[in-house]
């Protein structure tokens, strides 16, 4: 079912067989998080995601090598349009795994989630399909949210933590009704203002083919554990391509997993703060500016599931409040 990097190398293209390819694939990168990212992939499944058939989408999964990889008794569940890569020896940034996926997709437009630890909503995969058809040049985001009540690099230091994760999924009974995330959630840093004020990341980004090849896919200088700003200057450089369409789909989501990372694993408020610095340091270093939420006018497209409302609402308050709507 999947077969590991060692076995793949060295790699050449597949024929494109236009007549076959996927609509979309997407890129999911995993480090250390075997119980995280199996949620993440289940949630991917064309069991769970509605209106999609296998030739729709492929998913790849590229996992970084850590002391604890993915098992085997879990891939070899999966069907066959998921495909697995393990990297040996990998960097510590994130990107150089996006491109090494990306360079293995066989879809008409590829699809980023750069951390594997965020389950999404049903609806991801079937509305990230029609965005890229309003426009050849659609970047279709995804808003992102933490489990709990409150950013979890807050929570955790209220005794947030992997029990508490189990107890709030299972409240809901997920994966019953993958919309029910949205009540034992709130929104993350990037859309704390809402959905109708600058966002500064998605963790759910699509993009067509052509422009990914043109943009040289992520940029692997940021070079520091976790990425830095590596998935902030994608999401920058992706919406503010010449031409392009941002289209937001508000009534999904993706939600973020307790699992120990550089931002969010419960690390001292000191080392926290100086890996934020030095991440901004970074793009200043590489862009030779301070970085910027992109200036975008989205298109707002898809349901808008009862669990959501809440937060269409607080961004309706958010935006009125700042003027930003009428």
């Amino acid at each position: 079912m999947y077969k590991k990097i060692t076995e793949l190398l060295p790699f050449q293209h597949p024929r494109r067989d236009t007549r076959s390819l996927p609509k979309v694939s997407l890129v999911v990168v995993v480090y250390d998080m075997v119980a995280q990212a199996e949620k993440t992939i289940a949630s991917m499944l064309p069991e769970y995601q509605l209106d999609v058939s296998l030739s729709d989408y492929e998913v790849i999964i590229v996992e970084n090598e850590s002391p604890n990889v993915m098992l085997r008794e879990f891939l070899d569940t999966l069907p066959e349009n998921f495909h697995y890569y393990l990297r040996k020896n990998a960097e510590v940034s994130p990107g150089p795994a996006v491109n090494f996926g990306a360079d293995r997709a066989r879809g008409e437009n590829i699809c980023v989630l750069i951390d594997g630890a965020r389950m999404l909503t049903p609806g991801v995969i079937k509305n990230i399909i029609l965005g890229h058809r309003l426009s050849d040049k659609s970047v279709v985001s995804i808003s992102g949210y933490h489990l709990g009540d409150k950013l979890q690099q807050e929570a955790v230091d209220s005794g947030y933590g992997y029990e508490t994760e189990r107890e709030l999924l299972a409240s809901i009974r997920w994966p019953e009704d993958g919309y029910r995330l949205f009540e034992v959630s709130c929104l993350n840093a990037s859309t704390r203002q809402g959905f109708f004020m600058p966002i500064s990341e998605s963790n759910c980004i699509s993009i067509p083919r052509h422009m990914w090849e043109h943009m040289n896919g992520f940029d692997a200088r940021f070079d520091l554990r976790g990425g830095g700003l590596i998935n902030l200057d994608f999401y920058k450089r992706a919406c503010e391509y010449p031409g392009a369409q941002h289209v937001i789909l508000p009534g999904e989501g993706t939600f973020h997993q307790f699992h120990g990372g550089v931002t969010t694993g419960g690390q001292d408020t000191v080392a926290r703060s100086a890996y934020i610095e030095a991440s901004y340091e970074q793009y200043r270093q590489l862009k030779g500016t301070e970085y910027s939420c992109p200036d975008t006018r989205p298109l707002y497209l898809g349901e808008m599931p009862a669990e959501a409302q809440r937060f269409m609402a607080f961004s309706a308050r958010m935006a009125i409040d700042s003027g930003e709507l009428q």
